[in-house]
């Protein structure tokens, strides 16, 4: 799961639904979306496989068909802006991608291809490797310039969307934040038991960043005291991960539940800290 690569050249179609997915808050793994659409290693999957994946997690994944470039960016810029992300079919309908954000001419691209797994493209470089020219069937001479668009479309509304920037996209990309793509979703089920999404209707909240900003030095002291010996700027890292994952979503804590969110992070970073550095038994009388 996460913003991972994928293992193999067949299976871009799963990871791209995976990938929107994730950016609207819905957990899905690309083993159930391949198992459920139908992919196979010779023939892929096609946009009514993944469209038959999409409905299971209660999303439509609709065919819009363009033939004017213009016209297509509209149409996607649309989508996006209302924070619907799409699949695209590149290089002669041979690779899924999912488009997530637009920003300042720039279109940030969820592409498994890629090790990173995140994508800055032009527009130009997005035209290019999206438009697919059909033959004429009475024209042989003739191919049809054809730009397919697939947005997945919540059947509901959903509890939180990511807000990806060009900005957190190159954040992302460089080799040292790797892990953090990986486990994106691991990041976000902790955080979404412990933080809220952001609402219109919000009051006496705090953000992420505030709430590291009051605690962070005194839960990596507590955490360090109790273990006794962790790497703290690992552990900071954690704690910055898991505050980048929150903007990016927009995740806010309740006044009233900071307490509670001291004590959710702080078992968080104890779990994780005990796991990367082992732990000896607490209260064991096995040797008295």
């Amino acid at each position: 799961m996460g913003l991972t690569p994928q293992p193999n050249v067949w299976q871009c179609g799963p990871f791209a639904l995976k990938h929107a997915l994730i950016t609207l808050g819905i957990f899905a793994d690309e083993a159930t979306i391949t198992r459920i659409a139908g992919t196979s290693v010779d023939n892929g999957t096609d946009e009514k496989q993944l469209a038959l994946a999409a409905r299971y997690y209660h999303c439509d994944l609709p065919m819009i068909r363009r033939h004017r470039p213009e016209k297509a960016r509209s149409d996607l810029l649309s989508y996006l802006r209302r924070g619907i992300p799409a699949l695209l079919c590149l290089y002669k309908w041979s690779h899924w991608v999912a488009i997530v954000k637009a920003e300042r001419g720039q279109f940030i691209v969820l592409d498994s291809e890629v090790k990173a797994v995140l994508a800055i493209l032009s527009w130009g470089e997005l035209k290019n490797r999206w438009v697919y020219h059909l033959k004429d069937e009475y024209d042989r001479d003739h191919r049809e310039p054809v730009f397919d668009l697939h947005p997945v479309i919540p059947r509901k509304r959903v509890p939180t969307k990511a807000r990806f920037s060009v900005a957190r996209a190159r954040y992302l990309r460089r080799p040292e934040h790797r892990s953090l793509t990986y486990l994106w979703d691991q990041y976000l089920v902790d955080l979404m038991a412990i933080a809220k999404p952001r609402t219109s209707l919000s009051v006496h909240v705090i953000s992420l960043g505030e709430f590291f900003r009051r605690h962070d030095k005194m839960i990596l002291d507590q955490v360090d005291y109790w273990h006794g010996d962790i790497d703290r700027a690992m552990a900071a890292r954690v704690l910055q991960d898991l505050h980048f994952v929150a903007d990016t979503y927009g995740l806010v804590i309740h006044e009233e539940d900071e307490k509670r969110a001291i004590a959710g992070i702080t078992s968080l970073l104890t779990l994780w800290a005990a796991g990367r550095f082992g732990s000896s038994a607490v209260y064991d009388d096995s040797g008295a």
